[in-house]
């Protein structure tokens, strides 16, 4: 499918891009490559082969899961205004 100058110049109205005439054919030339690419890719022959999720189909590194930090739950509760059993009391804002 190859398009012609004045389907670009009302692609270009449309997406609202301000092209110059002398723009034109080399916007032309260059959506008519992209578009032969995809016919190109369209063309190829995908029978029996599963999809990726990522072309890469790499997997992540992971850390250790192991708690890093100890727990300071008191030491921060004892700074609190107001705190129940290991719990911090707010005001009540909804009735």
């Amino acid at each position: 499918m190859a398009l012609e100058r004045s389907e670009v110049e009302k692609i270009a109205h449309l997406a609202r891009l301000g092209l110059n005439d002398g723009d034109i054919p080399q916007t032309t030339e260059t959506l008519n490559n992209i578009l032969g690419l995809i016919d190109q890719m369209q063309a190829v022959d995908t029978q029996g082969i599963d999809p990726l999720a990522h072309p890469l189909e790499a997997t992540q590194r992971l850390r250790a899961d192991v708690a890093t930090e100890g727990n300071q739950r008191d030491a921060y509760q004892a700074i609190a205004p107001a705190v129940e059993s290991g719990l911090y009391l707010v005001p009540k804002v909804i009735e």
